[in-house]
């Protein structure tokens, strides 16, 4: 999977939990458009479409704050 089709992926599954197309850099939980909820919904997702598993260590607000970001985050696993 290419980073432009993960990118493509997580917009897409934001579509479905916030009803909400949002562009690559867009604050996603300081706009509150995902709760603790629904980021959690978010990162199994992303898991489970990656068959990884994200570390503990990463999952903090900042680092899932906009897709830019969370592809970021991703690059360190």
């Amino acid at each position: 999977m290419t980073m432009e089709d993960l990118k493509l992926f997580i917009q897409s599954e934001i579509l479905l939990l916030a009803f909400k197309k949002v562009s690559y850099d867009e604050s996603l939980i300081k706009s509150k458009l995902l709760d603790s909820i629904t980021v959690v919904d978010l990162i199994v997702s992303i898991e489970e479409k990656m068959g990884i598993e994200i570390p503990q260590h990463l999952i903090e607000d900042e680092n899932f704050d906009s897709i830019d970001k969370i592809i970021e985050t991703l690059s360190k696993i």
